[in-house]
């Protein structure tokens, strides 16, 4: 009397993780360049911004290791698969990310305070390069699937990519200039751009793991649009839309139809025409039959 003919793993799961890895070897191997060279000039500033790449690495890790997760198959005991380990890892990433800007903040506002020497042509050169390996790693995600779990890791690079940007600039400026302020007001302003973007990102996880109708889909409209696909429905009612990842929709509801003659014929025309027009993939009807209700729109409840 139901239809669950989908399997709940993705299959652009491996690609999805194929991805991560790529991304986290050239971090890794960026962060490791930068930790030698800075051990080699005693420049602490280049230690620390290796340590910063480290901890990217370990956000792209910990993405690619839910991506895995998230393939394994249903269970028993998780009879949709573990689909959802990608949103757990974007909030996270996303949690992650609001202590880094609290950290970034905390300092820039103390250099406010209290101003550092800033060695223009240094920062120059390892912003340049910070910049490439950035814009690379940036590249590679965003040619990937765009789930929750790829924005999550994406998240730490942009803010990366970001940063590379503005200490360009400010050690243009402080090469040119002298004028050290630049460097904290740079970091507050990409702070602010970090924590839209993650603050965005942790609303939308949220919204999943809360099980809300995706965004983009109007409940109303998709209930309007199975009455109109058939005369033999009757009403729609128990209407529930959730996201059982984030690139997977499903649906269930209740039918009211006259008989239940050729239900796997109807059956197979709405699951198509959920899936054509709203994109939900997993689709959960059940029959019941009455004689006693009229077709108005306003019944979809």
């Amino acid at each position: 009397m139901h239809d669950h003919p989908h399997s709940h793993t993705s299959g652009h799961m491996p690609a999805q993780q194929s991805v991560l890895v790529w991304a986290l070897l050239i971090t890794l191997g960026f962060a490791a360049v930068e930790a030698l060279a800075g051990w080699w000039s005693g420049s602490l500033a280049l230690l620390g911004d290796a340590g910063h790449m480290v901890s990217d690495a370990f956000a792209l890790g910990f993405a690619s290791l839910a991506a895995w997760v998230a393939r394994k198959p249903p269970t028993p005991t998780h009879t949709y698969g573990l689909g959802r380990a990608d949103v757990i890892a974007a909030m996270i990433n996303g949690l992650f990310m609001l202590v880094v800007v609290a950290g970034i903040a905390i300092e820039a506002i103390d250099r406010f305070r209290s101003p550092q020497p800033v060695l223009g042509g240094a920062v120059i050169s390892v912003a340049l390069l910070g910049l490439v390996i950035n814009a690379i790693v940036a590249a590679l995600l965003h040619r990937g699937e765009q789930t929750l779990n790829v924005r999550g890791a994406m998240l730490h690079v942009i803010g990366d990519l970001l940063g590379s940007v503005a200490a360009l600039i400010a050690g243009l400026v402080v090469y040119s200039t002298g004028w050290t302020p630049i460097d904290p007001i740079l970091s507050l302003f990409i702070c602010a751009l970090i924590l839209f973007s993650s603050v965005r990102l942790l609303r939308e996880a949220v919204h999943i793991v809360m099980e809300g109708v995706p965004p983009h889909i109007d409940l109303r409209q998709v209930g309007e649009t199975m009455l109109a696909g058939s005369e033999r429905v009757r009403s729609v009612h128990d209407l529930h839309i959730w996201n059982l990842s984030s690139g997977t929709i499903a649906l269930s509801a209740h039918v009211l139809v006259d008989s239940l003659d050729n239900w796997d014929e109807l059956l197979e025309q709405q699951r198509q025409l959920l899936h054509d027009r709203f994109g939900i993939e997993h689709v959960t009807l059940q029959p019941e039959t009455g004689t006693h209700v009229l077709r108005p729109m306003s019944r979809v409840q």
